[in-house]
């Protein structure tokens, strides 16, 4: 079904923008609700659900070689049940890359194409990710490869610009009420930690899969440090009473640049790590879901499955999320319980099943 094969660095680029493409504009507001001058602890905390998902994911492949997770659900689990757990955890995946291309067609529609219609901006960056996942793995490993440098260092300008803006004193008092508000805070952004189980469908294909799990480590170190550098610019520039109030703090922070009165306005920037970072995000889940799609349904091709799919992802971006208000309650309150079920707590699971199954020989391999 799947003949390309990508490096464990490449897994590791695919994966950096899977998971910061739609949290680094949303998590410094919603850490700053929980958090308060502790935010920028909370993705320190939040990053134990990647270590997770990345350690359960990697073992659950060595346990079940040259599977993905829709393969191996049916052997643990059984034909039925398997097939069962499957469809919930693709539907899963689903919901989240239509919830997630409906907060990115928010924001560039509220921030940037205000007269263009949301089912434009949103049909536009499903139909390029339908033809990148046709392209297979290879096509969005070297996408990734070309896109996910660029994203990067366009975060670290923005970085650089506003550093002569910054007031460390807005983060004092630090850690005023214990470690309590900094763990609260990692609440919602574990959700996106926990992406880094989509690595369970990339594993398979990965040529040195020895080396994926140093690269996914890497991966995970990076957006740790980038979701916690975020959080401290945009904390010592705004403060946390300002930041918990914006929809998207780092826009706000970035119109604070002004070098000279020459190098500003530069929102831009913004849009253009907004739009590399999503496209690579909603490509990868959406192969991810396409693929396991035809898997569970034993097809000999998933080609045929991505546009229909992705014309499926386009309409769940719009069921049951009116606007940047239902966005923000999903994002913060009914996406993170969810994801720790599905992301965390099942693969778990499925890992216990499996050492159990090895331990007693009690099912065939």
């Amino acid at each position: 079904m799947e003949n390309g094969r990508i490096s464990a660095s490449q897994m590791a680029l695919m994966m950096y923008p899977v998971v910061t493409g739609t949290g680094i504009i949303f998590i410094p507001s919603l850490t700053a609700n929980a958090a308060g001058n502790d935010m920028w602890l909370s993705p320190v905390w939040a990053a134990s659900a990647g270590w997770i998902a990345i350690f359960t994911a990697l073992h659950l492949h060595r346990l079940n070689p040259n599977q993905t997770i829709i393969q191996y659900s049916e052997r643990l689990l059984g034909k039925f049940l398997g097939k069962v757990v499957s469809l919930v955890l693709l539907f899963f995946y689903l919901v989240m890359n239509g919830g997630g291309v409906r907060i990115y067609s928010d924001f560039v529609t509220g921030s940037f194409f205000e007269e263009t219609p949301t089912y434009i901006i949103v049909s536009s960056m499903m139909l390029l990710s339908a033809f990148a996942v046709r392209g297979g793995v290879e096509v969005i490993g070297r996408t990734a490869e070309m896109l996910t440098p660029i994203y990067i260092l366009f975060l670290l300008l923005v970085f650089l610009l506003i550093l002569p803006d910054l007031r460390p004193e807005n983060a004092l008092p630090m850690l005023e009420n214990g470690f309590t508000p900094s763990l609260k805070g990692a609440y919602t952004p574990q959700s996106w930690f926990a992406e880094f189980f989509v690595i369970a469908f990339l594993i398979p294909y990965v040529k040195k899969e020895k080396t994926a799990a140093r690269w996914g480590v890497i991966s995970l170190i990076a957006v740790t440090l980038t979701f916690t550098a975020t959080n401290l610019a945009v904390l010592f520039l705004l403060g946390e009473d300002v930041t918990a109030k914006l929809n998207y703090p780092l826009l706000d922070a970035i119109q604070y640049i002004s070098i000279a009165e020459f190098l500003q306005h530069l929102e831009s920037i913004v849009m253009a790590i907004w739009v590399a970072g999503a496209f690579v995000k909603f490509t990868v889940i959406q192969y991810a879901i396409v693929l396991g799609t035809a898997q569970v349904f034993e097809l000999t091709d998933y080609k045929a499955l991505v546009f229909p799919l992705s014309f499926l992802t386009v309409l769940f971006s719009f069921w049951g999320i009116v606007g940047e208000a239902d966005s923000t309650y999903h994002s913060s309150t009914v996406f993170p319980l969810t994801s720790l079920i599905m992301q965390t707590l099942l693969p778990l699971g499925l890992l216990l099943i499996s050492y159990f199954q090895k331990k007693t020989g009690l099912f065939p391999r």
